[in-house]
């Protein structure tokens, strides 16, 4: 299971952190990202981070944004920085666990971000 947190509304130029968590034991992480949904358009990948630590961007948060893994805490977090109107959207944690050689894939709930003035 994945719960995310750090959602929220704030200004553009302004940053956020969102956070995600990924509860249970004894997996192995392959990945873990972020995606999001704005409203009338298909969710799309903001940022990637595998399991030895390559990381993946979209175009257009590239510089703004960094996702980061703190794998003790079996947490992941976005940082966002010079967020614009654009950013707007439902913000939807991913992970790639494995149990072996037994893999799944989990989405968190989504947590909204506005930016708005």
């Amino acid at each position: 299971q994945l719960v995310e947190s750090g959602g929220g509304l704030v200004q553009p130029g302004e940053s956020l952190r969102l956070s995600c968590v990924a509860s249970g034991t004894k997996f192995s992480v392959n990945a873990m990202g972020w995606y999001r949904q704005a409203p009338g358009k298909e969710r799309e990948l903001v940022a990637m981070l595998t399991g030895v630590g390559h990381t993946n961007y979209a175009d257009s948060v590239q510089g703004r944004f960094t996702i980061s893994r703190d794998s003790r805490k079996k947490t992941a977090y976005l940082q966002m920085n010079s967020l614009t109107t654009e950013d707007t959207a439902v913000y939807y944690c991913y992970a790639d666990l494995w149990w072996g050689k037994v893999g799944r894939e989990f989405w968190g709930q989504g947590t909204q971000v506005t930016v708005s003035a």
